[in-house]
């Protein structure tokens, strides 16, 4: 599917397109079974949680995280 396939996403202004993507978005994720994960994502997840297991003080807190940024500017 495409835009040009239906003219009345093509006339909309930018702002009711994004108004748009975030009522689909609503709706696919209103039944979040039926979005497949790829196995790949599964598994980086594992893989990280098991790194979490092992050394949970490994992590940063929010704030830490944003320090660091700031500290990168």
């Amino acid at each position: 599917m495409h835009i040009a396939d239906i003219p009345e996403i093509a006339s909309l202004t930018t702002p009711e397109k994004i108004l748009l993507i975030e009522e689909l978005w609503d709706d696919i994720s209103a039944d979040a079974s039926c979005i497949p994960v790829p196995e790949c994502h599964k598994q980086e997840l594992d893989k990280r949680w098991e790194c979490h297991r092992k050394e949970p003080g490994a992590l940063l807190t929010v704030e830490e995280l944003q320090q660091r940024i700031e500290q990168r500017k």
